[in-house]
């Protein structure tokens, strides 16, 4: 079973739409290796900071269905597709990769470029699967985040419950 890694992002309602993001994926595929959540300021546009952080799951469904699955889940917390790349938004899920594949056609990018590129999602990445090696580049993800130039792209560690309620 390959492991799958996704990044989770939100910057309106963010604690109800990112927790609820947790809760969504952990009915969907059970135990979830969840990151730290992060706060950063919106990249590419003037908007309100974002929340983001990086799960990781393991599961049997191939790429086109899990990626189905993500868009039911941000539609099921208010996402409407359809505007600007660059947009407030009050969910996104973006698979980053699928073990250890390499994807580049019809619409999917595995591994995503934004790993290497934006510290709201390498920081997280490099802090549940730091050992972990990038496909392509081959180097580890916690080698890449030691490298990377984060002056531009501050992040502040926020403090979210994201555990699941204990049965009482």
């Amino acid at each position: 079973m390959p492991q799958v890694w996704l990044s989770i992002g939100s910057n309106i309602d963010r604690e109800r739409n990112i927790c609820g993001a947790v809760r969504s994926l952990r009915e969907a595929f059970g135990k979830l290796v969840l990151s730290s959540v992060y706060e950063s300021k919106a990249v590419g546009f003037a908007g309100d900071p974002f929340y983001n952080m990086v799960i990781g799951l393991g599961t049997d469904l191939p790429v086109r269905s899990l990626n189905s699955c993500f868009r039911d889940i941000e539609k099921k917390h208010g996402r409407v597709r359809g505007g600007e790349k660059f947009a407030s938004r009050t969910l996104d899920i973006d698979l980053l990769l699928y073990g250890d594949e390499v994807v580049n056609g019809e619409g999917i990018e595995i591994p995503r470029n934004e790993i290497t590129q934006y510290a709201f999602v390498l920081r997280p990445l490099a802090e549940v699967a730091g050992g972990m090696r990038h496909p392509v580049d081959g180097r580890a993800y916690q080698e890449l985040w030691a490298v990377f130039d984060s002056s531009q792209q501050q992040l502040w560690r926020v403090n979210l419950n994201l555990e699941p309620a204990a049965a009482g």
